[in-house]
C-alpha cells in the first residue's frame, strides 16, 4: 500500500515559489480583508518563505500550500485567518503551520469552532502556546500542537514534555530557521515563528498523508522520531 505526501499547510504572508530553499508550492491562496480569494499567494514580506524553507528543511518530499493571510505587514483580522483555516482543511491537508497568534482571549470561541472543524476534516494545527508566559490563540486551545520556544533545544530537535503538576504536553523547539548563506544567525529572522515551523517540519516527516493526525498521535510521532535527525528527544516532565 502505497502513501501519498504529507500536505502542510503554512499560513502566513505567503510563499516566493522562486526561493531555492523552498521551491514551487503544490497551490495557494491569497485572502483579501473582505474575505475574497485570489491566486497572488507571492510572499512579499519573507517571512512566510522563512518558514516555508524550515519545513521544507525537515520534510523536502512535503507538498507545502501556501494560505496568504499578511501582504505588507505582519497583521491580519481573526475572520481572515479563520477563512485561511478552513480553506487549508477544504483542501485536504494534514498539517496546518500557524507561526502566528492572538493573545486576545475573545477570539478563543471562533477559533476553537475554526479547529473543530479542521480536525472533522483531518487537519492538525501547529501553532505557539504560550510565549513570555502569555497564552496565545489558536495554540493553546485544545485539538492544537502546542510549540514553546526553547532556545537551549538544537536547531533540528523538538523536546516534548509535560507541564508541572500533569498539565497540556507541549513541544519545545529552537527559535532559529533554516541556515541563509552569508547571513550570521543573530541577523537572520528567528523567534517562536520558526519553533512552531521546526515542529511541523519533523512532524510532516514523521507523519503519514492522509492519517488524520490528531495531538495524540502526533505527539507520538515527536516521541518516535530518531535522535540528531531533526528528531524528538526522550520525553521529560517539567521540575
Amino acid at each position: 500500500m502505497t502513501h501519498r505526501s504529507v500536505r502542510v499547510a503554512v499560513i502566513d504572508s505567503g510563499v516566493n515559489p522562486a526561493h531555492p530553499h523552498v521551491g514551487p508550492a503544490a497551490g495557494g491562496t491569497a485572502i483579501a480583508t473582505d474575505g475574497s480569494t485570489n491566486t497572488d499567494y507571492v510572499d512579499r514580506l519573507g517571512h512566510g518563505t522563512a518558514v516555508a524553507a524550515a519545513i521544507h528543511e525537515r520534510a523536502p518530499s512535503a507538498e507545502l500550500f501556501a494560505v496568504k493571510v499578511f501582504d505588507r505587514q505582519l497583521s491580519a483580522s481573526i475572520e481572515v485567518l479563520v477563512a485561511g483555516i478552513e480553506w487549508a482543511a477544504a483542501h485536504h491537508v494534514d498539517l496546518i503551520n500557524l507561526s502566528l497568534g492572538t493573545a486576545n482571549q475573545t477570539h478563543a470561541a471562533a477559533l476553537q469552532s475554526a479547529v473543530v472543524r479542521a480536525a472533522e476534516a483531518g487537519a492538525l494545527l501547529v501553532a505557539a502556546g504560550t510565549d513570555d508566559g502569555v497564552a496565545y490563540l489558536p495554540g493553546s486551545l485544545n485539538g492544537v500542537v502546542q510549540v514553546e520556544l526553547d532556545w537551549a533545544c538544537p536547531r533540528l530537535a523538538v523536546e516534548v514534555a509535560s507541564r508541572s503538576g500533569g498539565g497540556d504536553v507541549v513541544c519545545r523547539a529552537s527559535g532559529f530557521p533554516r541556515p541563509v548563506p552569508g547571513v550570521p544567525p543573530e541577523r537572520n529572522l528567528k523567534g517562536t515563528s520558526f519553533a512552531v515551523a521546526n515542529v511541523t517540519g519533523v512532524l510532516a516527516r514523521e507523519l503519514v498523508g492522509g492519517s488524520r493526525p490528531t495531538v495524540a498521535s502526533a505527539i507520538a510521532a515527536l516521541q518516535r522520531a530518531h535522535a540528531g535527525v531533526g528528531s524528538a528527544r526522550s520525553p521529560k516532565r517539567d521540575a
